[in-house]
């Protein structure tokens, strides 16, 4: 409730008339005693009271409600029902869909409109239906819902009267609350809503709020974001853990490897493992976790609550140096136990690709997730990603491909964070490496001689990959951003 008055009414209003504002609010739909608790942990009925007390925080004058009681008990839907009456009776439309509504909800709307073939066949007070129907011969059983009987007359049930209907259906006299004797229960009914609607005359604020800057949305989303991460411990706590645990048994595989001569095609296996194992553990997730958000998303951007780029820029920011943490919590353990260069430039500019390996994998991940649903991105995912291995030159090496294999794997960035990869351990005038005394014969002592072999000695092969790898996540994140858009609209 806190980030939607933030992101709703902004610095219109003191941080203390916010929180009156939400208690009033919380007070009038009977949430007071939940406003400690999470949504996940609320029943569906504190769901859609919450739905609305979102809303009802800059008091609008009118309200779309789609199917309120759906998946709700009869005990709860009446109780949502009675909410919205008494809002309405605070001087605010209230238009909502329904289907199939209790006799007891059905009595409390003002006005029923009710079609069927695309057409109206009744709009007036729900306390004229049987009077309405009875007018061309549709007498409702004594004992029967009007709501029930009105939808079987729609769908045919006793003949096709949807022409008639639709033709008497625009009469004037319907349309307003039968002014005949009621009852006494009657009588009842209506005083107790109209003494239930002071206890929906939530406060209304004098003057127009102002909505707030996008900068104070981007920063309040920043907030969302961050918090989100901390909670789902699955995302952070769980994955840092695993990080943490993958580092020391791949760091325990390849121990002393980068420091041995005798070793270094088992430590270029060193680097193949890194690259796939971050590119996976990022890519994933990513594929499944913005059709997770879709739903709320196109919701509160229908509800305006932001802008679409304000959202996705706070997205990016939140979890960009996440992504990063968990990529140096691996590389930092991995690397230092299986001996590589123990000099901190060559270290930073190792841990500096693979945190753009990560990025570029992730980035690709959100684009498969905002373009198809989960289980075709997770297959999209998978093989794209074999494709992209078998093309970064270690599978087979450069210097072994086709002509035409060789251009096609420029497409690959996997290609690129192996080559700056390898030039960051073996590049920049790295001296000799040690050669075990029980040896015969180390072929790949000079780092020169290996980094020829395998197709990657160009010097400036470092700073290419780089700016190559950066430019893919540039084109990948605006390319994301477009699936994105083009999703929430088409949705």
């Amino acid at each position: 409730m806190s980030m939607a008055a933030d992101l709703k009414i902004g610095h219109s209003l003191s941080e203390k008339s916010k929180q009156i504002a939400i208690d009033d609010v919380l007070d009038a739909l009977s949430l007071s005693k939940c406003k400690d608790t999470r949504c996940a942990r609320l029943s569906g009925g504190q769901k859609k009271r919450l739905s609305i007390a979102l809303e009802l925080l800059v008091n609008p004058p009118v309200m779309f409600l789609d199917e309120p009681t759906t998946g709700l008990d009869s005990s709860s839907s009446l109780q949502c029902i009675s909410m919205l009456k008494g809002l309405a009776r605070g001087g605010r439309t209230i238009i909502c869909t329904i289907h199939q509504p209790s006799a007891s909800i059905y009595e409390m709307f003002d006005h029923v409109y009710v079609m069927a073939e695309g057409r109206c066949i009744y709009q007036g007070a729900s306390t004229n239906t049987v009077a309405y129907l009875s007018n061309i011969g549709l007498n409702c059983p004594e004992y029967h819902n009007p709501a029930d009987y009105i939808l079987e007359v729609a769908n045919g049930e006793y003949g096709n009267f949807t022409e008639a209907l639709s033709r008497i259906a625009g009469e004037m006299n319907w349309r307003s609350v039968c002014v005949t004797s009621r009852s006494g229960i009657e009588e009842v009914r209506k005083a107790e809503a109209e003494d239930e609607s002071e206890n929906y005359n939530i406060h209304k604020y004098s003057d127009p709020i102002s909505p707030p800057s996008e900068w104070s949305r981007f920063i309040v989303l920043l907030q969302r974001s961050f918090l989100q991460l901390y909670r789902d411990w699955t995302v952070t706590h769980l994955k840092f853990a695993l990080h943490i645990l993958v580092g020391i048994f791949i760091g325990l595989f390849y121990f002393n490897a980068g420091n041995d001569a005798s070793k270094t095609l088992t430590n270029f296996g060193y680097l193949v493992v890194t690259l796939v194992y971050l590119c996976y553990t990022s890519m994933m997730p990513a594929v499944l976790r913005f059709p997770a958000e879709l739903p709320i998303l196109r919701k509160e951007r229908f509800n305006n609550w932001y802008n679409l780029k304000t959202y996705y820029a706070a997205f990016m920011v939140a979890d960009i140096p996440v992504q990063m943490l968990f990529c140096a919590s691996y590389t930092s353990i991995s690397y230092f136990m299986s001996s590589q260069p123990q000099e901190w430039f060559r270290f930073f500019m190792f841990l500096n690709i693979c945190c753009l390996v990560t990025i570029t994998a992730e980035s690709f991940g959100i684009l498969l997730g905002t373009t198809v649903n989960p289980v075709n991105g997770t297959f999209l995912g998978a093989i794209s990603t074999a494709l992209m291995v078998t093309l970064a030159g270690f599978l087979v090496l450069l210097t072994h491909m086709s002509k035409g294999f060789y251009y096609l794997s420029f497409i690959s960035y996997l290609r690129y964070g192996m080559q700056g990869l390898v030039h960051s351990l073996y590049g920049y005038d790295r001296g000799s490496i040690p050669c075990p005394e029980d040896a015969i014969y180390c072929h790949y002592k000079t780092p020169d001689v290996f980094l020829k072999e395998i197709g990657m000695s160009d010097s400036n092969m470092y700073w290419i990959s780089t700016l190559v790898l950066v430019g893919v996540i540039v084109f990948l994140r605006i390319l994301a951003f477009c699936t994105l858009k083009r999703s929430l609209g088409r949705g």
